[in-house]
């Protein structure tokens, strides 16, 4: 109830603040795990991938955030566990994984980080995301977030078509590199239209 509520209250907020609008929202899966990869901007992106999608969306929150008094437990209580300094810890990933193979909905940024060396305006993935999901046997959903956050400037969050993961499983081999290569490719080729790919 109180995510529902938030999630409302901040599409209102961020269709006055930021002109915000989703496209390609129903190539979300209805049901089942599903993993939103988006590329990294702000610390408001965790809200801007999820204000749109009618399911709840889980994700990784640094853990320092969660000793906060009162807003540890609001940003649990919309979805987030924590995750240690240094680097996403296997209690997290297992934390993940358990979550999509509940069929639930994770928000990922396969960057890893807002900076270093970006091609197009998006850093190299990490294959971390593409893995969870295919251990947990979710959908892996490309999403571009387009724009800078200036008050009144427009914001657009784009979710792409599911990625076919089959071609990189064959043969008992996972050739994640590959296709978190094709994850970051249709993450640019979304900035770059501001349309869903697929």
């Amino acid at each position: 109830m109180l995510y529902g509520f938030a999630r409302v209250l901040l599409h209102a907020f961020f269709k006055a603040a930021f002109r915000f609008e989703a496209r390609g929202v129903s190539n979300i899966p209805a049901e089942g795990a599903a993993v939103l990869c988006s590329n990294h901007l702000s610390v408001l992106d965790p809200i801007t991938i999820g204000i749109a999608v009618p399911r709840k969306v889980h994700y990784m929150a640094k853990e320092e955030l969660f000793r906060i008094p009162g807003f540890g437990s609001l940003i649990r209580a919309v979805g987030a566990f924590p995750v240690k300094r240094g680097g996403v810890s296997k209690e997290a990933i297992k934390t993940a994984i358990t979550l999509l193979r509940e069929g639930k909905v994770m928000g990922i940024f396969p960057e890893g980080t807002r900076k270093g060396e970006r091609i197009e305006g998006v850093a190299m993935g990490k294959r971390g995301a593409v893995s969870m999901a295919v251990r947990a046997g979710a959908t892996v959903v490309p999403v571009a977030i387009v724009g800078d956050y200036r008050w009144f400037r427009k914001m657009v969050t784009v979710y792409g078509a599911p990625l076919d993961l089959s071609p990189y499983l064959v043969k008992g081999e996972e050739d994640l590199d590959a296709a978190t290569d094709e994850l970051m490719s249709r993450i640019r080729e979304m900035i770059r239209t501001g349309q869903p790919t697929g």
